[in-house]
């Protein structure tokens, strides 16, 4: 009896890992030749610029042939203050207050027809004084009379990339960039992979995961390098499908019946190695040998 009750304790325990196996979700990854080349791909993209106006940023493309694209759409900016906040934006209209060109360096609102006027870093004799170049800044300092160092580290093209999607944005994709205080060529060589990935539920999700590597040059003076920011992208050939799903019910079924008949057989194996063990104590017993 006692032998029934610890094989049905030990079935009743595989069974219910048997269970846990089969509710357990597993993902299936296969790699595939990509046949969807030469299709328009949609880049999604959130990168901060904590030091520089919006109206000094501009996108540009190229393809691989040299071919500019000037047909860019969907592109917005918004202004952020030192903390990295969103500024509201103020519609145009009549009666709105104009902001000075003080201000109007740190971000301000341009009005209607007026030119943009950068900051001479300190070194303006008024305040329609305007630096919107490298030579500009240092023709204002030389007028002061300072000697320009380090400007290196003006940090006007430190940046982070919030986010970065080949097509929609897939799990796990995560920030990255610089915020190195320093001007220069920020490189990142990106290797994209199309992946498919498909959930429990049936869900597609059809995006590109991507590999970085990043390149930083820095200005050196005499050298017209404009400092900027350039993704340099390939795409694999190979496409990785991923896809959620169970066991199928055939292959639980097949393990409930191996549960049960390996249980059984070991209960019997125990269960005749005991009985024939008593049986020969008991007929040596019968021939006095253990009188």
């Amino acid at each position: 009896m006692r032998m029934g009750v610890g094989a049905m304790s030990r079935l009743h325990h595989c069974v219910l890992q048997v269970k846990g196996l089969y509710l357990l979700t597993v993902t299936e990854t296969k790699l595939l030749v990509d046949t969807s080349r030469g299709e328009t791909l949609k880049i999604n993209f959130d990168v901060t610029f904590p030091s520089i106006p919006c109206t000094l940023l501009s996108l540009d493309a190229m393809d691989i042939m040299g071919e500019q694209h000037f047909d860019i759409t969907y592109i917005s900016k918004k202004r952020i203050n030192v903390h990295g906040d969103v500024i509201e934006v103020r519609r145009d209209g009549i009666g709105a207050p104009k902001i000075e060109k003080p201000l109007q360096r740190h971000g301000g609102r341009l009005e209607h027809g007026e030119a943009y006027c950068g900051s001479c870093y300190g070194a303006e004799m008024s305040d329609d004084d305007c630096c919107n170049s490298c030579e500009q800044v240092r023709e204002a300092y030389r007028k002061k009379g300072w000697s320009l160092t380090n400007v290196d580290l003006i940090d006007q093209i430190s940046h982070r990339i919030n986010r970065l999607a080949f097509g929609d944005y897939f799990p796990g994709v995560g920030t990255f960039g610089s915020m190195k205080h320093q001007n220069g060529i920020h490189q990142y060589f990106l290797k994209v992979v199309p992946t498919k990935y498909t959930d429990i539920r049936g869900h597609t999700v059809s995006s590109n995961q991507y590999s970085v590597t990043e390149h930083y040059k820095k200005s050196e003076s005499g050298h017209f390098d404009p400092p900027g920011v350039f993704f340099f992208y390939d795409f694999s050939p190979i496409k990785v499908t991923f896809k959620e799903e169970h066991s199928s019910f055939l292959h639980f079924m097949t393990n409930i019946c191996a549960v049960f008949g390996g249980i059984f057989t070991i209960a019997g194996i125990i269960d005749s190695f005991v009985y024939h063990g008593q049986r020969a104590i008991k007929k040596k017993a019968e021939i006095g040998k253990y009188r």
